[in-house]
């Protein structure tokens, strides 16, 4: 985690407003990292982005996902960091994609840089956005009991190790959800929302794992438009977010046949998109053995 995080020296203040000569332990704060990564095709600069760093050749290869531009794990060929154009130094924030040669780039191309409160900054319209999905949602047969959606905050929570240490990143996890309880397969974090969704789904194309069929993707913030975009271009049929959608979030995932969630907060949650895929709550264990009698 040495990358992923950065010590500061600060200064504390009483609420009263007095300064203070803080102990020894409090003269630092650890803070979650921001560096840029740049993404090269071919050669050739395709995108910067501002992240944090740590599980960057997911987070390259969700992005080409999230891109339009790659669907399996057979059409990306290999992930290498490379030196910047500053002379041989590796600063470890230059990564090289080699596509399959029959990878076909998006017409319309990203401007250079991205920040990481922005997953579609600098796209040219919002034309380009609403791209074509190479899988489809709205045929995806889950069906989610509501008791087990209402775990999943707490559970993406408690896995968070990199915002126990900083309080300062976002995080997404994948969630199989058809078990006896909610099965966490990959948890990524990120200063940018939208940078933790691309780690989360470039995992699962290194897996070959897409389409993501039968799973529930839970973030730590509001639901976005991008967000919801990407679940549905990695084949995800739910999204739930702690936080509030945007109306456009809720009007893209009603198109594409994506289930979304706001405020899950595990007392409660709104549903905005795809209802019919919420189950009653299951039985209770005293239930279950009553019944067996």
């Amino acid at each position: 985690m040495a990358r992923m995080t950065q010590r500061r020296k600060i200064h504390r203040f009483r609420i009263d407003g007095s300064g203070t000569e803080p102990p020894i332990r409090f003269k630092e704060d650890v803070l979650a990292a921001e560096e840029p990564l740049e993404i090269r095709i071919g050669g050739k600069s395709f995108a910067v982005t501002m992240r944090t760093p740590g599980d960057d050749f997911d987070l390259v290869a969700g992005f080409l996902v999230s891109e339009g531009i790659i669907r399996s794990q057979s059409e990306l060929v290999s992930l290498r960091f490379c030196a910047g154009d500053t002379g041989a130094t590796q600063t470890f924030n230059v990564i090289e994609a080699q596509l399959r040669p029959d990878v076909v780039m998006p017409d319309t191309m990203r401007h250079v840089y991205t920040s990481s409160s922005c997953g579609i900054c600098g796209t040219d319209s919002i034309e380009a956005v609403r791209k074509t999905l190479h899988f489809d949602p709205s045929q995806d047969e889950l069906q989610i009991p509501l008791d087990v959606l209402a775990e999943l905050p707490e559970r993406l929570r408690g896995a968070q190790a990199l915002f126990e240490k900083t309080g300062g990143v976002h995080a997404a996890g994948l969630f199989r959800v058809d078990g006896p309880s909610p099965e966490l397969l990959c948890l990524r974090e990120d200063v940018g929302r939208h940078n933790a969704v691309d780690k989360v789904v470039g995992w699962a194309l290194r897996q070959d794992l897409l389409p993501l069929t039968g799973t529930v993707l839970q973030v730590s913030g509001r639901a976005s438009f991008e967000l919801v975009q990407k679940a549905a271009l990695a084949g995800i049929p739910a999204l739930a977010a702690v936080s509030a959608p945007s109306s456009l979030a809720v009007d893209l995932a009603a198109e594409t046949g994506v289930t979304l969630v706001g405020f899950s907060r595990g007392h409660s949650l709104n549903v905005y998109a795809g209802r019919e895929r919420l189950a009653p709550p299951r039985k209770s264990r005293r239930e279950e053995n009553y019944a067996r009698l």
